[in-house]
């Protein structure tokens, strides 16, 4: 099971206490994967459609806790897609779909059906639990995030701008920024920050899924830190083992030209200890004269042979 599955398993199995928060729900599930039949003498038929037998589950329990109806569930394959059920959750009766309209506001006082289902005015998301409740119910209806060990990516998929607009400006009121990008014919909600998927399920509720994804940060991060201090050390590493083969370099140069007879004692010291031990660090060459000498001393020494060894090359060049 999919990590976005398993947030929709554990949303499916929450039912919010109050009324109002449940008819929230029902609300989000209605405008995004919900239709509405209308016969010739002006009778309602509700129908849900969804591939996760989990939201149709979901569908059922709310309309049944709600509003006391027993819908009708019905199995169809996909023809588009092979082997993929659609399930559908009807409302046959008029009266029963007439009261879910009313209780949703997808239906006006006029008695007017919002274009594509949506949601009339903000009177179902008024209160801070009702507006966790729509977008727990429009992440179960066309919601997916991806998996977060590979990257993080949040998105609700709506059919028109205005309910793209309305998921975003919901989830900005609990400091959420979603951004809208038009996909093929559809408009998608989505979030890329880690830290705001962490927020986002926990407005709606999923601690179980909330932990999970935390962890799963927290192992990246560790792993990310890793890496970097390695990658670092080996930098340093390369940086040093580049400069002590220079250093041996400019050394072998000088005896073979000059000779260590020529040089001061101090810089023939450090020249013959660096020849003697070419991987020892700075510190360790300093420790091992007589007498010691601090790192910053043998980092000047080494530098003074370097630039002795460019000098002599350049008066070979110019007697060339």
């Amino acid at each position: 099971m999919s990590f976005s599955a398993r947030i929709k398993e554990e949303l499916s199995r929450q039912m919010s206490p109050a009324r109002h928060c449940q008819i929230a729900e029902i609300a989000a599930i209605l405008s995004l994967c919900g239709g509405i039949q209308i016969s010739g003498d002006d009778r309602y038929t509700i129908k849900i459609h969804t591939e996760n037998v989990t939201v149709a589950r979901k569908c059922f329990t709310l309309l049944k806790k709600t509003f006391n109806i027993e819908a009708d569930i019905s199995i169809r394959r996909n023809a588009h897609l092979g082997k993929n059920r659609v399930y559908s959750v009807c409302v046959k009766q008029h009266e029963d779909a007439l009261r879910v309209l009313k209780a949703t506001k997808l239906l006006s006082e006029d008695g007017e059906i919002g274009e594509n289902l949506s949601v009339v005015g903000n009177v179902v998301v008024q209160n801070p639990c009702c507006r966790r409740a729509f977008l727990r119910g429009a992440f179960l209806a066309s919601g997916s995030i991806s998996d977060p060990e590979k990257f993080y990516h949040f998105e609700i998929v709506c059919a028109t701008e205005p309910k793209a607009r309305q998921i975003q400006s919901i989830m900005a009121t609990f400091d959420i920024e979603a951004k809208i990008v038009m996909r093929k014919r559809y408009y998608v909600a989505y979030i890329k920050e880690g830290s705001q998927i962490v927020d986002m399920l926990n407005v709606m509720e999923a601690h179980l899924s909330l932990m999970e994804l935390e962890n799963i940060r927290i192992l990246k991060e560790m792993r990310g830190n890793v890496n970097r201090q390695v990658n670092c050390e080996t930098a340093n590493i390369n940086k040093t083992v580049s400069a002590a083969v220079k250093q041996i370099n400019d050394i072998v140069f000088i005896r073979d030209t000059a000779g260590f007879e020529s040089l001061p004692p101090g810089l023939a010291q450090i020249a013959r200890a660096r020849l003697e031990k070419p991987e020892a660090t700075l510190k360790e060459l300093g420790e091992d004269l007589e007498p010691p000498v601090g790192k910053s001393g043998v980092n000047h020494r080494l530098r003074k042979l370097c630039e002795l060894a460019e000098r002599l090359r350049e008066e070979q060049g110019a007697g060339q």
